[in-house]
């Protein structure tokens, strides 16, 4: 789906919007307008359907090559204006519980999940004591697939 006479492209899930734009680095202010203009009329229809937007749960990413995301904010300020809020760039953004870099590298996203698998191991050792071998073993299998 597109954002009408814009060149955003939109991904809908239950609530959860996302918007993609292509930029060229010629034209980087446009690419930057894009989407504003394209959550603004989301944001106008979501209030003409009594829904809200939660600005202060957006994101934003610029993701291309380590040298291209640098150089473009070097140059600019790519951030989006909606309403009063202003959204500045992330380093990292949640997709359907997958973390994503820049360089859309899923180094961070690995990190965090062993990081989270390694917390409910250490909890598990308090109580090992009391349980049987097969007990256990269906614990840490159960933690970490909710993790993950």
């Amino acid at each position: 789906m597109a954002c009408p006479l814009l060149s955003v492209k939109l991904h809908a899930f239950a609530d959860d919007n996302q918007l993609h734009v292509h930029y060229d680095h010629s034209n980087v202010l446009s690419s930057v307008n894009a989407p504003e203009q394209c959550v603004t009329a989301i944001s106008c229809w979501m209030s003409a359907n009594r829904l809200k937007l939660n600005a202060e749960k957006t994101e934003l990413m610029w993701a291309g090559t380590k040298y291209n995301v640098a150089s473009l904010l070097r140059v600019h300020d790519p951030s989006v204006t909606l309403g009063t809020n202003t959204v500045k760039v992330s380093d990292a953004v949640r997709v359907l519980g997958v973390l994503f870099t820049p360089n859309l590298a899923l180094d961070k996203h690995a990190t965090t999940v062993s990081a989270k698998c390694f917390f409910k191991l250490r909890q598990l050792r308090s109580i090992r004591r009391s349980l049987d071998r097969e007990s256990a073993a269906t614990l840490i299998h159960a933690f970490v697939t909710i993790v993950v």
